[in-house]
Formats: C-alpha cells, sequence, structure tokens
C-alpha cells in the first residue's frame, strides 16, 4: 500500500491521568517527574494502561497502518528509559543547556553505562495484545541522551554516547524478539547540535543498530512545537544520515515548509514525512495534506513514502490530535487514488 500512516510516537494523555498544565508550561523532562500524574501510585500503573487502550482505540478509529502504544506512559519521550539505565544517579541530578539554551535537571552519569534490565517490552506486549496492527516502539537516541546529561564520569561526551549506544542497542534486540514490528529511535539534537553530530553522533547512531535486523526508523526534527515556536528553512544535519544504517528517517515538513529538495540526498531510506502542522489547532483539510506529500515526489519515490505528524503530538489537544489524524489518513486515500495505489 502507497503512503502508510502512522505516530511519530507520542498521542495526548487524558488531562484525568497527567497535569496537562504543568507539562505545557515546562520543557521535557529529562529526570523523573512524577508530580505530573494525577493519580494516586497505588493506581498509575492501570492508569496508563486504561489511557493506553484509549490512545491504541484513537489510532485505529482514525484508520492508521501502523500503531504506537502512544508514549502515554512517559513524562516525556526520553526519560523513561535513560533514567532506567545503570550509572545513572536520578537522587542527585545534574544540569544541561535545554535545545532551547535554557538549563534543565538532567541525569547525572556516575559511573558506566549500562542496560540492566529491557525497559519498554512489557509496554510493547501491551500493545500488541490490544491491537491487530502492525506496531512501532520508539526509544530515545544515544547522542540525545548524552546531550541530556551531565556528564561526570566519562573522559569524554563520545564516550557516554557509545555506553549509550549498547544500551539502546539491546533494548531494540530485545523489542524486536517480543515482536516490534518497527522501531523508532528518537535523536533531535543532532538537528540541535550539529558540530557535535559531526564529530560522534553518527557513530553512535550506527552502533546503537549494529546487528539489528528489523525495521528500524531515526526521528529527527526542530523540537515539539508547543515549546520550540521557530523554525529554520533547512535542517542543519540531515544529509549526513545517509551514511546511517537505518531503513526509515522521519522528518518534519508541515511547519517549517522544508525544501524537499534535500530528501534526494537520502536515496536508499523510506522517508517518514512530517504532513501535520503541531503548531496549528486547526484541523488540516485531507487536500492540504496531499499536496504536502506531493512536495516530496520529485525527490523520493511514492513507494518510499510514509505519512505522518511532524513530531509527537503529546501537546495537542486530543479532540484536535483526533481530527489531524483523519485528515492524514483522508490525505494519504487522495494520493493512493491519484496514484493508483
Amino acid at each position: 500500500m502507497l503512503f502508510p500512516t502512522t505516530l511519530v510516537g507520542s498521542y495526548p494523555q487524558p488531562e484525568w491521568l497527567i497535569d496537562r498544565p504543568a507539562l505545557a508550561k515546562r520543557f521535557p523532562p529529562r529526570v523523573r517527574a512524577q508530580l505530573l500524574w494525577q493519580i494516586p501510585e497505588p493506581f498509575l500503573g492501570e492508569a496508563q494502561d486504561d489511557a493506553t487502550v484509549l490512545a491504541i482505540r484513537a489510532q485505529e478509529q482514525a484508520g492508521l497502518d501502523i500503531i504506537t502504544d502512544g508514549e502515554i506512559r512517559r513524562e516525556s519521550y526520553s526519560n523513561r528509559f535513560a533514567t532506567a539505565l545503570e550509572g545513572v544517579d536520578i537522587d542527585n541530578p545534574g544540569e544541561a543547556l535545554d535545545r532551547s539554551g535554557h538549563p534543565n535537571p538532567v541525569p547525572r552519569i556516575a559511573g558506566p553505562i549500562r542496560r540492566t534490565r529491557p525497559v519498554e517490552v512489557e509496554d510493547l506486549k501491551f500493545l500488541k495484545r490490544h491491537t491487530e496492527r502492525m506496531v512501532k516502539m520508539t526509544v530515545p537516541g544515544p547522542f540525545t541522551m548524552s546531550q541530556q546529561a551531565q556528564n561526570d564520569y566519562y573522559d569524554s561526551e563520545a564516550a557516554a554516547a557509545m555506553d549509550y549506544a549498547q544500551a539502546v542497542n539491546a533494548e531494540i534486540k530485545d523489542l524486536f524478539a517480543a515482536g516490534a514490528d518497527i522501531v523508532q529511535i528518537d535523536e533531535p539534537y543532532l538537528q540541535a547540535r550539529p558540530e557535535k553530530a559531526e564529530q560522534f553522533g553518527l557513530d553512535a547512531l550506527n552502533k546503537a543498530l549494529e546487528g539489528i535486523t528489523g525495521t528500524t526508523v531515526v526521528h529527527i526534527c526542530f523540537g515539539y512545537a508547543a515549546i520550540i515556536h521557530e523554525r529554520p528553512s533547512g535542517y542543519s544535519f540531515l544529509s549526513q544520515l545517509s551514511g546511517c544504517s537505518c531503513d526509515q528517517i522521519s522528518i518534519e515538513t508541515a511547519q517549517s515548509g522544508l525544501d524537499c529538495s534535500v530528501l534526494g540526498d537520502l536515496k536508499g531510506k523510506k522517508i517518514l514525512l512530517g504532513v501535520l502542522d503541531l503548531s496549528d489547532m486547526n484541523v488540516e483539510t485531507p487536500e492540504t495534506i496531499a499536496e504536502r506529500i506531493r512536495r516530496a515526489l520529485p525527490y523520493v519515490a511514492a513507494e518510499d513514502l510514509i505519512a505522518a505528524p511532524d513530531c509527537g503530538m503529546k501537546y495537542l489537544p486530543r479532540d484536535v490530535a483526533l481530527g489531524k489524524m483523519k485528515a492524514m489518513v483522508a490525505g494519504a486515500q487522495i494520493m493512493r487514488a491519484e496514484l493508483g495505489g
């Protein structure tokens, strides 16, 4: 099928589950932020399960082809995994600059980074029990985690990134062994810190992908639209991903109005094309979505395009998120009819 549809990862959590106003007032948490949850700890897991089922059903209702768990159990895309690793002192956090230049509490690396247990495998198994469609899980990337930490142990950030890569690699292998169809690695800091990304970001990413045989995606973006409001007209680190061993690359084009000619540098990769502008609370028309897909067709074969939001939908109102997903599916259907696929 041409133009399958999926989320980048996250779907809005209900207000009865998480304090959404408090979530929106801060940068995405890098350390644990348990005060965000509205449900007392003895009942939190059950509530997260219920909200995850709602997220799965919303994706199915909208008609998405590839389903995620909505990252409902996460306070941010990265901290659930990053704070589960050995070598990280979560009781005495450090500080690092966010991609906006503001200081943020972050995990403090106090010893060798090691993954001692699967972190998201049970989340995947829950997802698979509640949908019969293809499923995707997301994990934070090694370069991004190295930039979201205070390094008090390693001689260099590059060395820390390589140990993060080993942890990510082990997690991905376990996710595929447990039945994931696709695993996505979130690496927004490749774009935010292009100079360091040039030095060791791609090496860390490829190390995280060593020996992986399942379908893998790398997501790279300009940040959540609710937090980072201004977009550059182009990526500072994208063409370099032609040297990544992943199968697919997830980019944003809708809010930034990206010149899609850069996609010609990524031959051999399937592209998750961001076609939903998450800064706009108006639901796009299906024709708007179709036109955003058309913009990429001179540079990417139709069979290599997958329709997705620009980034995670975590900060959107739930009704807006559902409307945008339905529009994306309808826009993809327009393009299938247009191209006979």
